[in-house]
């Protein structure tokens, strides 16, 4: 009987081993297979930081146009997460390269993958922008001046980065304009926004230095508003995207939340022009007294601004009905964090616009938005959390490092023949 017991004491001790074991092994089978996974760890991964580090430039006390006791703290957590998973994805993206050799030439050569290149210096420009709302009211004049030099450096850095990945988009035979999406214009997106990079910092930094910072944001912030619109103004005789879909359509479903990343120059110009001209220094004088040269700029920056969001509006306006037609077709891919920045920009320059027009409505209408946005950024969040665990992203097959032609999908527009054409008539 003892002998009988000892037996299966043993045996319940080994299965137990045996099982830990099997635990064991299966944490680190897990572990292994994420590292794997990170093989298909695309550049669009930085969409997640850029998205919530302008999530926390919106909730900022200086960005709304209602404020309440503790607002401020709110936004200050928001952008230390968002510092945490720049790092995180930086390290990821790292990992990558290191671990899989080629794939960092692949990925700034792929026709898809390259687009988002410029999303980790858009994160990077969010962070910039952050410092001057939650870093330089809190610390000493020295961070004014690392503001000033961090400024020029993504000034340079994403000019050359957006010559470069131009080079590299208009001679790539992969490249077809039925293929084209508002994620063409993600390489001067990093330089257009050291307009709004400079009109978050001027103001802190002495006249000398400001008005250099200024002119450059402006300057940034016009060749990017140029160069959206070669992209999408409709020409009969270059490529376009509103050309593209009155030819062959909306894109596919899964390339529609990427419509929204066209509401983004029309609004961050707005607001680079507002921040510009409310930023613009006293005691400058060059073109005669600040007071009234001030009071101009305002003036003119306001109504020009008007006048451009109006372009944001009607873009965020044909991306609802276009994403609301497929609603039950979306699978979730990184390109829905287009729900969440290019719509920053639209709210924070609809608040700006409330609080130069003093119209509290206005105001209103952009604290109704910023509820809208952190909701949709929460439900983004969640879906991408599933779409890793249910292996929708980062595997074989499923992330940006694959090539979408966007002509061959159901809701793709049919191309009539000229005798077709002839017998409608």
């Amino acid at each position: 009987m003892f002998e009988g017991q000892e037996s299966s004491s043993s045996s319940s001790y080994e299965d137990a081993q045996g099982n830990g074991g099997s635990r064991k092994g299966g944490r680190y089978g897990f572990v292994s297979d994420f590292l794997a996974r990170l093989e298909h760890y695309t550049w669009a991964n930085y969409t997640f930081p850029m998205s919530t580090g302008g999530l926390a430039l919106l909730l900022a006390e200086q960005t709304q146009g209602f404020i309440f006791p503790g607002l401020q703290t709110i936004g200050k957590v928001v952008y230390i997460f968002d510092l945490v998973i720049f790092t995180l994805t930086t390290v990821a993206i790292t990992y990558r390269f290191v671990k899989f050799p080629g794939t960092l030439k692949a990925s700034i050569t792929h026709p898809t993958e390259a687009l988002f290149l410029g999303t980790s210096t858009l994160s990077l420009a969010s962070i910039i922008a952050g410092i001057a709302r939650y870093g330089i009211p809190s610390c000493g004049p020295w961070l004014v001046t690392v503001y000033r030099i961090l400024f020029w450096i993504y000034f340079l850095v994403t000019f050359a980065l957006a010559v470069g990945q131009y080079s590299l988009l208009f001679t790539s035979p992969l490249l077809r304009i039925q293929d084209m999406t508002p994620a063409w214009d993600l390489p001067i997106f990093p330089f257009m926004l050291s307009g709004t990079v400079a009109s978050s910092g001027a103001a802190f930094q002495p006249p000398n230095e400001a008005i250099p910072m200024i002119i450059g944001g402006l300057t940034a912030q016009g060749l990017g508003m140029c160069v959206s619109i070669m992209m999408y103004a409709s020409n009969p005789k270059k490529a376009s995207y509103v050309r593209r879909m009155i030819q062959w359509g909306f894109p596919s479903p899964n390339s529609r939340p990427g419509m929204f990343i066209a509401v983004g120059p029309p609004s961050f110009t707005s607001l680079a022009i507002i921040g510009l001209a409310n930023d613009f220094p006293q005691h400058y004088n060059y073109f005669g007294a600040d007071s009234v040269t001030i009071q101009v700029l305002r003036v003119l920056a306001t109504f020009v601004s008007i006048f451009i969001w109006s372009l944001s509006l009607w873009f965020f306006c044909i991306s609802v009905v276009a994403n609301l037609a497929v609603r039950k077709q979306l699978t979730f891919h990184l390109n829905w964090y287009a729900y969440i920045f290019p719509n920053v920009g639209f709210t924070i320059t609809t608040i700006a616009i409330g609080k130069n027009l003093h119209s509290s409505g206005i105001m209103g209408v952009g604290s109704a938005m910023t509820l809208l946005l952190i909701v949709m950024w929460v439900f983004v969040f969640i879906h991408h959390l599933k779409a890793i665990i249910n292996q929708e992203i980062l595997f074989e097959g499923k992330d940006e490092d694959v090539y979408v032609n966007e002509k061959n999908h159901a809701h793709v527009k049919p191309i009539k023949t000229g005798s077709d054409i002839e017998k409608e008539a």
